[in-house]
């Protein structure tokens, strides 16, 4: 654990109309939510995209043709480069819209859901394998309990 202030730059853009969409006020205390204790100082950047750029991105960096929930880029800095840059977040409001009405969750939930497992992402936690996958849930589950969301892999739940 990182003691000490939160120092924390998000910026949020929108690449499709905001209506309905969490504003940058919620993205940034989420991402301070995840961040907490775990680094001291982090600049970095969320897009929330359509379909179309969504799968766009998809396909170029995974190879994948479809638009998926969320997307992380860990800043890759040349060594001897210290700057505070944590990487980027790639959020696809469709998706996450569709998901959020199939599971029945309420979708600020699932928005704040996904920042938090794309922060951690970009803090270097991974699900590759099942101990990895474990830790990673129960390190949400406690993030979005503080704050005030259910567990997202409850059934029904988040």
């Amino acid at each position: 654990m990182t003691r000490g202030p939160l120092r924390l730059e998000v910026c949020v853009s929108y690449g499709l109309p905001r209506k309905g969409l969490p504003t940058a006020a919620s993205f940034r205390k989420w991402v301070a939510a995840a961040a907490r204790g775990r680094i001291r100082r982090a600049d970095l950047a969320i897009r929330l995209v359509d379909e179309k750029e969504g799968r766009a991105l998809n396909r170029h960096y995974r190879n994948k043709d479809y638009a998926t929930n969320v997307l992380s880029f860990p800043a890759e800095l040349p060594e001897g480069v210290n700057l505070p840059l944590l990487g980027d977040l790639v959020i696809c409001a469709p998706v996450v819209a569709r998901e959020a009405a199939e599971q029945g969750k309420p979708l600020a939930a699932h928005y704040a859901h996904l920042t938090v497992h794309g922060v951690l992402h970009l803090l270097g936690l991974d699900h590759e394998d099942e101990r990895e996958a474990e830790a990673m849930e129960q390190i949400e589950r406690e993030i979005l309990a503080t704050l005030g969301y259910p567990d997202p892999y409850a059934p029904g739940g988040n």
